[in-house]
């Protein structure tokens, strides 16, 4: 199967990837084993299709593919033989909140480009702990995909879907393919690669440099931008920052004694943003 490394790692009932709701669109596909998952042991389950062509028809309709060019403007430029394989090599896929997109090991056999919802890409150390390395939305991709497929390699950490997301999958094969074949393709590629490697780059600056009340302080004035107080959990913090649970909590704890902050089950709400601003740029 095509992209059958598109994987559950914690299966429930309700947690698992579906093709698209339109009938006739993109056939049902048996649930299959992910090899990755397979290979730790792990019951992983996939409901996307295989991508690759069907016969002489586009798998991307004319309605379809104006979405996918909002969403991927750079496609306004493309040589048409580009436009041509891209609508019959790749396909559209649904991909609800919560499920996995690839777990750490997993061979990958597609690329997913984002045209709505958000992924979260991560790793887990042998202590447990989470840190978080990106997030990708509309109109982007995951450069660690791209990375294990133009190096044949597994990939190398866990990607994870956070809000219900729509894609362009795009085959591997296909994917190395169209890089060494058109120049727009392989920029577009290479200019992501560049980009995502400087968000890398500043994380590892942030948690090899900086102190971790600096960086909580810094992390929650960002959060709360949209919404004070800021719903999320001290664990949902360590996670952020790449620290543990029990850190989070003394550092909050000492931010509101403080009077910076106000904590309360699953909330933290700032009360004195200045005070919390001379905290994140010490």
């Amino acid at each position: 199967m095509a992209i059958a490394s598109i994987v559950e790692r914690r299966v429930r009932g309700h947690n698992r990837l579906h093709p698209p709701a339109r009938p006739g669109r993109i056939p049902k596909t048996p649930v299959v084993l992910a090899e990755g998952a397979a290979r730790r042991g792990v019951t992983a389950r996939c409901r996307l299709p295989p991508v690759r062509r069907t016969g002489r028809l586009p798998m991307i309709d004319d309605h379809d593919y104006a979405r996918v060019v909002r969403a991927l403007p750079v496609l306004r430029r493309a040589d048409p033989q580009l436009v041509r394989e891209l609508r019959e090599a790749a396909t559209l896929v649904r991909l609800p909140a919560g499920s996995d997109v690839f777990a750490e090991g997993d061979r990958v056999e597609a690329i997913a480009l984002l045209l709505s919802g958000r992924v979260r890409v991560y790793k887990i150390g042998e202590s447990g702990r989470e840190i978080t390395l990106y997030r990708f939305g509309l109109g982007e991709s995951c450069v660690l995909t791209a990375s294990a497929i133009l190096h044949r390699r597994t990939f190398p950490a866990i990607a994870t879907v956070e809000q219900d997301a729509e894609a362009v999958l795009v085959p591997a094969d296909t994917f190395r393919r169209w890089v060494h074949r058109f120049d727009l393709w392989r920029d577009f590629v290479f200019d992501m690669l560049a980009q995502r490697l400087a968000s890398l780059l500043d994380v590892l600056d942030q948690v090899a440099f900086r102190r971790l009340d600096t960086r909580l302080a810094a992390w929650l004035l960002t959060r709360a931008r949209g919404h004070n107080p800021v719903r999320v959990t001290h664990q949902q913090i360590a996670a952020e920052l790449g620290t543990s649970r029990e850190v989070v909590s003394r550092v909050l704890e000492e931010f509101a004694r403080q009077g910076l902050v106000r904590t309360r089950r699953g909330l933290v709400e700032i009360v004195d943003v200045a005070g919390l601003q001379q905290r994140a740029a010490v």
